[in-house]
């Protein structure tokens, strides 16, 4: 009996333990670490970003006003009002161009300026002010009425 008792103990501080963890990892608030911008092209560097498509884009609907307004992101074109945010996860930071398909930002005067390319969400619009997430199950696009709808044959 008391060997028994043991065990449902253990299981039950292995479950309790993954919980916790599990609700750490999905509750750490996402992190800005840096924006570059180049025109209407922006790289927006972070850690924490949620995990699932929804989250994602949820995260880009309750964060947008605060980028505008913190980052001037998103930042459209002049002449077609369009514009693009990448978001990448920094992963370990920054470092040096090494590897052949590194992402670099040479507006850094030093060696270690470049990312890996682990893209976790595109934003951007086209000509005619739709607004599109690309993530990793997809595409979805944000109708007239507000709905997002996923974009088929993408």
């Amino acid at each position: 009996m008391k060997a028994k008792n043991k065990t449902i103990r253990y299981v039950l501080l292995v479950v309790c333990t993954f919980i916790v963890c599990l609700s750490w990892m999905l509750l750490r608030p996402v992190e800005i670490i840096v924006v570059h911008k180049n025109d209407n092209f922006s790289d927006v560097l972070v850690t924490n970003f949620p995990l699932t498509d929804k989250g994602k884009i949820n995260w880009w609907l309750e964060n947008k006003d605060e980028l505008s307004k913190n980052y001037g992101i998103p930042n459209p074109s002049l002449d077609s009002g369009r514009f693009s945010i990448t978001f990448w996860d920094f992963g370990d930071g920054y470092k040096k161009k090494e590897k052949y398909d590194r992402l670099c930002f040479p507006e850094m005067k030093k060696d270690v300026n470049c990312i890996e390319k682990d893209a976790v969400l595109i934003v951007s619009n086209n000509r005619a002010g739709s607004v599109f997430f690309t993530v990793d199950n997809g595409r979805y696009m944000v109708k007239g009425n507000g709905d997002i709808v996923k974009v088929k044959g993408w």
